[in-house]
């Protein structure tokens, strides 16, 4: 009886895990985001990156606009590329489109929100709430959840996080903020 009980015990558990590794989706007319989370930061700093996943499930495009949250100043939505061995990080000035029937990963290393002027540090374990702003679908409130300092992607996520190892990258005299 005491080892049915464990083996009950240890699969909610696990089951419990697993469910909680799963960032919330948020629902907002045709889109449904998921995985939204953030990277914890040192004392100090001033900026942070934002990362979600945005499927549209619609039939016409919408648009992600930019963003809002307290705990920083201003929230824009940012792309990174490297071209010809310089890194360029961009505002998206017209938004970012996520088509109809598309999945849109903002992740380390390419499309990102961009958080400046932190009022405070981001720490690992906390939810960070943030307002996004769609064309279509409006302000849609969501928390980032913040993980480790470095983290590639969320727990439970699929790893598609575009994790760029900075100390395999060369001197960065070339990276460019525009």
């Amino acid at each position: 009886m005491n080892r049915l009980l464990l083996f009950i015990a240890a699969n909610l558990l696990l089951a419990s895990v697993s469910a909680s590794a799963r960032a919330e989706e948020i629902k907002a007319g045709d889109l449904v985001i998921s995985q939204a989370w953030s990277r914890a930061t040192p004392s100090g700093a001033k900026v942070a990156g934002g990362y979600l996943t945005i499927e549209n499930k619609g039939s016409a495009p919408d648009r992600l606009i930019g963003g809002a949250g307290d705990i920083a100043g201003k929230v824009e939505v940012h792309e990174m590329a490297v071209k010809d061995g310089v890194m360029t990080m961009r505002p998206l000035d017209n938004g970012l489109v996520i088509e109809p029937g598309k999945t849109v990963k903002l992740a380390p290393g390419g499309y990102h929100l961009m958080m400046f002027d932190l009022k405070g540090p981001l720490k690992q374990g906390d939810k960070v709430p943030v307002t996004l702003e769609f064309e279509k679908a409006g302000k849609v409130p969501l928390a980032l959840d913040v993980q480790g300092v470095g983290a590639p992607a969320p727990a439970g996520a699929d790893g598609a996080g575009g994790h760029m190892e900075m100390k395999n990258m060369p001197d960065h005299p070339g990276m460019k903020m525009r």
